[in-house]
């Protein structure tokens, strides 16, 4: 393998520089407790498991300041622009702050491979907060203690994973058209029926079906004209948690699952009624939403679960998949086709929902009404903009500071108010 380029980003002051020195094994950059200390793009050289790779540390990406900071975050840029992998890093002591956000679109709209990094994970507690970065929309966070080596060796071999990966993808993966279809991803355990309901959606046998887990190896795309318009279904190979995932062919079909559903529109996740919604389906049903699209929930199976049980199984779902919101559930049995004819017409509302734009005038009359209806204990919201479509995000421009609590009904009055259904919604507050 040539030697490649592993860029370290992240806003100011999230420890990327003590990260490049851990990873190093040695102290080559400088590290101090304030902000701005990294200025110039720093690169080191690292072998790992027989594979070389430099490590660029630059200095943290800040949009606007002053004439010093923008010519660190155009050193940041160019280190970005020739990146085989980015590794963001965020601080779990802080948990997610706009400038993470920032960073993380910044990183995206680059195209390059990311991994999630959060840093300053000493121990369980922080561990367990580290999910929150979910959010950010570009994967699983790998814990580490920069300081005290936590977690290291596991974000080397993710790091030389990741390019063993790129380079086997850019030798024999062609690049995606771009033909305006609508991308669905078909996520799920193994052994739900994802390629039974996959098979019945394109009306043919292209993937293969079989009870034992694990048959489907890769990510298998296929373009359908549907009274809805091109759907481009994405099928997957079944997601298990790392204990069973075996070395190669499997770690590379997980990792080829999570990449599908990074590219998806929208995400159709299926669960096998007869067992119920499990811990594996709730790490999914986070990563669903941390990349931010909508979800429909597809309980696959539902005909073998006698009649008394079937309110236990939907309020065991209800409580697992939380992080879904109020995404639609579909109750399927995709051997025969049983309620698969209702998937078509709710990927058309989320669709529709999804790429919702409110102009500004009717989106601040329906601020004003909300908080007529019920005002804030503190603050009030000035103005609002819809900033974003893909998933709809709105920014409050606030005088004093919102609870958390009425940022909820603010969001919840807006769905209601535009009818945005189960669609995610994001809300940013900035404070004047």
């Amino acid at each position: 393998m040539s030697r490649k380029q592993v860029v370290i980003v992240g806003r100011p002051n999230v420890g990327k520089s003590s990260l490049v020195n851990r990873l190093a094994g040695k102290r080559v950059a400088v590290v101090e407790e304030h902000r701005g200390v990294t200025r110039d793009r720093k690169s080191v050289e690292i072998d790992w498991r027989g594979v070389s790779f430099d490590v660029v540390d630059t200095g943290g990406w800040t949009p606007g300041g002053d004439d010093l900071q923008s010519k660190v975050s155009q050193q940041a840029d160019t280190a970005l622009s020739g990146a085989d992998l980015v590794l963001l890093v965020v601080d779990v002591t802080t948990g997610v702050v706009d400038e993470d956000v920032h960073a993380a679109r910044w990183a995206l709209r680059s195209g390059r491979p990311i991994l999630l990094v959060a840093n300053k994970v000493d121990d369980t507690i922080h561990d367990a907060q580290s999910w929150e970065f979910l959010q950010l929309g570009v994967g699983e966070p790998h814990s580490i203690s920069a300081l005290h080596g936590r977690g290291a060796g596991d974000l080397l071999d993710a790091i030389v994973d990741r390019l063993i990966e790129n380079e086997t993808d850019e030798s024999d993966v062609l690049e995606e058209p771009d033909d305006g279809a609508l991308r669905v991803a078909i996520v799920g355990r193994p052994n739900v029926g994802k390629s039974t309901l996959f098979n019945y959606l394109i009306g043919e046998e292209r993937s293969v079906v079989h009870d034992m887990p694990g048959t489907t190896r890769d990510a298998i795309d296929t373009v359908v004209q549907t009274d809805q318009g091109l759907i481009r279904f994405i099928d997957t190979a079944g997601m298990r948690r790392r204990a069973k995932t075996k070395a190669g062919l499997e770690t590379y079909a997980v990792l080829r699952s999570l990449e599908a559903l990074d590219r998806a529109d929208i995400a159709v996740l299926v669960i096998d009624a007869t067992v119920g919604a499990t811990g594996q389906d709730q790490r999914l049903a986070e990563r669903i939403a941390g990349a931010g699209c909508p979800a429909i929930v597809v309980l696959n199976k539902w005909e073998l679960i006698a009649t008394d049980e079937r309110p236990a199984v939907l309020a065991k779902l209800a409580d697992r998949l939380a992080f879904l919101g109020s995404a639609p559930v579909l109750k399927t049995t995709a051997t025969s086709g049983r309620g698969v004819h209702r998937l078509l017409p709710a990927l058309a509302v989320a669709a529709a929902d999804y790429s919702t734009r409110i102009p500004t005038g009717i989106l601040n009359r329906a601020i004003r009404d909300l908080q007529i209806k019920q005002p804030a204990p503190t603050g009030k919201i000035r103005y609002a903009v819809q900033g974003a479509s893909e998933p709809p995000t709105f920014t409050l421009f606030v005088a004093g500071r919102l609870p958390a609590t009425y940022l909820r009904y603010v969001e919840r009055s807006l769905r209601e108010r535009f009818e945005l259904g189960s669609t995610p919604l994001r809300v940013r507050v900035r404070v004047e």
